[in-house]
């Protein structure tokens, strides 16, 4: 028996020990959890080769901005400090990830696991074909990059929070872990875990004046001008490439973790474009763009789009009771649980192969209207005629949406991704 069988072995025997410790009604049951149990150890995490995306800490931003300027690191903390930002504590955070990062390899390397470190920067399709699978080192913004670019539904790929201090990590496994990885892979190589599938997002794109190609926006914000500058220099390689009209939906290559955003670069400007929701009729929208998301993506920027506070579930009520003369309670304790009811129905699972739309503050008068301000979808068309609009999928990475683009939005199981679910 080779170690590695070995261990399996010893896993597996553990966990079939505690299912016969259990209560006897569960007896009937044992054969079936047993086998189920070998299932997920046959199946474990058993990669030859690992890539570690890590995230670009403030720090290296900072860096990197003035790279040109060749300024001391001294001259580097002056401009900080003139900006309110510690050069001391973006060095401690800088610091932080790294130790955890090399905290995640040497884990892996002890295990035999062949290891390549890239910086998000430098994460390509090139990396993706050679891991078996990936860790984001990071937070969410790195780990939805990564997943971005990995179209094989059969190569896994896990987060760990390597700043849990300074980043929430909802896509990373639980903090706890950071600093105690090797317990967390010993975990994945026994199978002590669920893989759990999260849906995503795919795009069509054809029409006049169309760009295909990507921006990517990192983790730090660019200035409205460099977008535009990206795009612009983008769309200058597209038209030598004679690629300005796609007369056949072109797929584009990525996949959306999280959300779809469709909206004009400068938010304060409204958004027109014409929508179809599952084939149904298309209707002219202004508003303040539009939102798609997944089930992953429920609990991140579409939750904070349509979400309830307290204090407007409480306005409610207190007209509701004004205009029936019902007695709606309208105590602290029944507003919270009101609103809070009402924020838990807006999360659905990853697992849910359907979209919720969000049409952000739309603008409905005598010309425009908005029959369904948000709502579950299969399939949604979207047709733009904006001026100066963007297609940002999981917020890193940007298409050009202008007037005469067409998006079709869908999902489609092949574009699962693969994930762990691993306990405290």
């Amino acid at each position: 028996m080779t170690h590695r069988s070995f261990i399996n072995f010893l896993c597996l025997g553990n966990r079939a020990v505690t299912i016969l410790n259990g209560s006897s009604s569960r007896l009937p049951h044992i054969q079936m959890e047993i086998r189920s149990i070998a299932s997920q150890a046959e199946i474990g995490f058993k990669p030859a080769k690992v890539a570690v995306v890590t995230k670009m800490t403030r720090y290296e931003f900072e860096q990197q901005r003035y790279r040109f300027s060749e300024l001391s690191e001294e001259d580097l903390k002056q401009l900080l400090a003139l900006k309110g930002s510690s050069y001391i504590g973006l060095l401690e955070r800088h610091n932080i990830h790294i130790r955890n990062v090399e905290h995640i390899v040497e884990s892996l390397q002890k295990e035999r696991i062949e290891v390549r470190v890239v910086k998000r920067g430098e994460y390509d399709e090139e990396t993706v074909r050679w891991a078996d699978a990936i860790i984001s080192a990071g937070g969410d913004g790195t780990m939805l990059l990564v997943a971005s670019k990995v179209f094989n539904k059969d190569q896994p790929v896990l987060g760990v929070n390597t700043d849990p201090e300074r980043s929430e990590g909802h896509l990373c496994l639980p903090v706890r872990y950071t600093h105690a990885f090797p317990e967390a892979l010993q975990k994945l190589r026994c199978g002590q875990f669920r893989w759990q599938w999260r849906h995503r997002i795919r795009l069509h794109l054809e029409g006049t004046g169309i760009n295909p190609t990507p921006v990517d926006l990192h983790e730090q914000q660019l200035s409205l001008e460099q977008h535009n500058q990206a795009h612009r220099i983008t769309l200058m390689e597209a038209q030598r490439s004679e690629v300005d009209s796609l007369s056949k939906p072109y797929l584009l290559p990525v996949r959306g973790l999280n959300e779809i955003f469709i909206g004009e670069s400068l938010s304060s400007r409204a958004s027109y474009y014409e929508i179809s929701v599952d084939d149904g009729p298309w209707e002219k929208q202004k508003s303040s763009g539009l939102s798609i998301c997944t089930g992953t993506g429920s609990k991140a920027w579409s939750y904070n789009i349509n979400k309830l506070v307290e204090q407007a579930v409480e306005d409610v009520l207190r007209i509701g009771k004004a205009q029936t003369g019902l007695d709606i309670p309208l105590s602290q304790d029944f507003i919270e649980k009101v609103t809070d009811e009402y924020n838990e129905s807006l999360v659905f699972g990853p697992e849910e192969g359907r979209m919720f739309f969000s049409i952000r503050e739309p603008i409905v008068n005598r010309v425009f209207s908005s029959s369904h301000q948000r709502g579950f979808a299969n399939r949604v068309c979207v047709r733009s005629r904006c001026w100066d609009a963007c297609m940002v999928v999981d917020g890193g990475t940007s298409f050009e949406f202008n007037d005469g683009a067409i998006a079709t939005i869908t999902m489609n199981e092949e574009d699962q991704l693969r994930t762990v679910l691993l306990e405290n």
